[in-house]
C-alpha cells in the first residue's frame, strides 16, 4: 500500500479501481467470472454460513483498527464452520461503503481478513462492492464436511457432558479496556494485552475439528464401528449462556452449569466484581469459543488434548431448564434465559 495515496478516497477511483485493488487479495485462477467455482471432495456436504457486520455496532474506528475489523470479520465466520465440525474452503465479501470512506482504510481491512484467513489456508474467491450510508461487511464462508460428523445444535442427549474448549469473558473485558483505559491501571500490561487481543483478533477454533474427529474415530472403533457418537455444539459468539442455552432448546434437554469449573481470566478479580466478572463470562460473547455436548468420557480425552481453558463445565439434564450451579459462591442455584445478553433489536 501506497502511505502518498493514503488520502484517496472510495468515489476517486470508483467500484472498478477499487475492484482492482482488492483483486490482489484473491487467488488469481478464481476471481474474473460472475462466479467462483469451489472443488469439493467426494462423499462430502458442503456448509455455507453469512456473518454481517456493521460499523458501530460489531466495529468501530475507537476499538478497533481496518486490519483487526477485518480479522474479526473473518475469525467470525470460520468459527461458525468449525461450530459446525467444517473445514473451510473460502470466502465471499459483500462491502457497503460510502464514497468517503478511504481507499487505505479499505485495504488495511482487506489486509486484516488475509492475515487470519492465511492462518488456515483459506482464499478470498469473490464479493460484491456497492455504495452504503454505513460501512457494511457481510461475508459468507464456504467450508466441507463429512455427513457423518456434522455438529448440530440438536444433537445433544441427557447425560452428555458440557465442554468449552476455552476462556470466557475476555473479549468482552477487552472492549472495556479499550473504551476505559483507566479502569486497567491495576492490570499487568501483558493480562491487559491478551484481553484486548482476545476481542481485537480471537481466533476461530479450527484447530479443534481435527483433533475430535480422530478422538470419535478411535472410539467409535473400540465401542461399535457401525455406530457413530453423536457431538451437539455451537460456537459462543453470543456468549456462552446463550450458546448453552440454544443447544438445550434445540435438543429439547435442560442443562446444569457448575460456574466453578469455567475458566475465568486471572485479570478480572483486580477490578472486577464477582457479580460483574459472572456477567462477562456468561454473556459477553464473542470469544469465539466452540460449546460442545458429548459423552463423558469422550470429553475427557477431548480436554486433556486441548489448550488451556479447556474445561467440562456441566452437564445436559432432563427437562428444558438450564441451570447454573456456584458451589464456591453458595449461591441460590439460578435460572438461565435467553433474555439476557446482548440483543440486536433491543436496547
Amino acid at each position: 500500500m501506497n502511505s502518498d495515496l493514503s488520502c484517496l478516497q472510495v468515489k476517486d477511483i470508483g467500484e472498478q479501481g477499487l475492484l482492482e485493488r482488492l483483486q490482489r487479495f484473491c487467488p488469481p485462477d478464481v476471481i474474473g467470472d460472475d462466479a467462483a467455482v469451489l472443488t469439493t471432495n467426494p462423499n462430502q456436504s458442503l456448509v455455507v454460513t453469512t456473518d454481517m457486520l456493521v460499523n458501530g455496532v460489531h466495529f468501530s474506528d475507537v476499538t478497533t483498527s481496518p486490519e483487526d475489523a477485518g480479522w474479526r470479520a473473518a475469525a467470525a465466520n470460520l468459527s461458525d464452520l468449525a461450530a459446525m465440525g467444517a473445514f473451510p474452503l473460502g470466502i465471499t465479501v459483500g462491502l457497503g461503503l460510502p464514497g468517503d470512506v478511504s481507499v487505505n482504510w479499505v485495504e488495511r481491512l482487506y489486509q486484516g481478513m488475509t492475515e487470519c484467513l492465511q492462518k488456515y489456508h483459506v482464499p478470498i474467491v469473490g464479493g460484491d462492492i456497492v455504495r452504503s450510508p454505513i460501512t457494511t461487511l457481510a461475508i459468507t464462508a464456504f467450508g466441507e464436511a463429512t455427513p457423518d460428523f456434522i455438529i448440530r445444535r440438536s444433537a445433544a442427549q441427557i447425560g452428555d457432558a458440557i465442554v468449552v474448549t476455552g476462556i470466557h469473558g475476555a473479549s468482552r473485558a477487552g472492549l472495556e479496556l479499550l473504551l476505559h483505559p483507566e479502569i486497567g491501571q491495576n492490570i499487568k500490561t501483558e493480562e491487559k494485552a491478551a484481553l484486548i487481543t482476545a476481542h481485537q483478533r480471537p481466533n476461530p477454533r479450527l484447530d479443534v475439528i481435527p483433533i475430535l474427529r480422530a478422538i470419535l474415530k478411535s472410539q467409535s472403533k473400540i465401542q461399535n464401528p457401525k455406530s457413530k457418537i453423536a457431538v451437539a455444539g455451537m460456537d459462543s459468539s453470543d456468549g456462552l449462556a446463550d450458546a448453552v442455552l440454544q443447544i438445550c432448546r434445540a435438543s429439547r434437554v435442560g442443562a446444569v452449569l457448575e460456574y466453578s469449573q469455567i475458566t475465568i481470566p486471572k485479570a478480572f478479580e483486580k477490578w472486577l466484581t464477582a457479580e460483574q466478572g459472572r456477567e462477562y463470562t456468561l454473556y459477553g460473547g464473542e470469544d469465539f469459543e466452540l460449546v460442545l455436548c458429548l459423552p463423558q468420557d469422550t470429553a475427557e480425552t477431548l480436554v486433556k488434548q486441548l489448550s488451556t481453558g479447556a474445561a467440562i463445565i456441566g452437564t445436559i439434564t432432563p427437562g428444558l431448564t438450564v441451570l447454573l450451579h456456584d458451589q464456591e459462591q453458595k449461591l441460590r442455584d439460578q435460572i438461565l434465559t435467553l433474555n439476557q445478553g446482548f440483543k440486536h433489536f433491543t436496547k
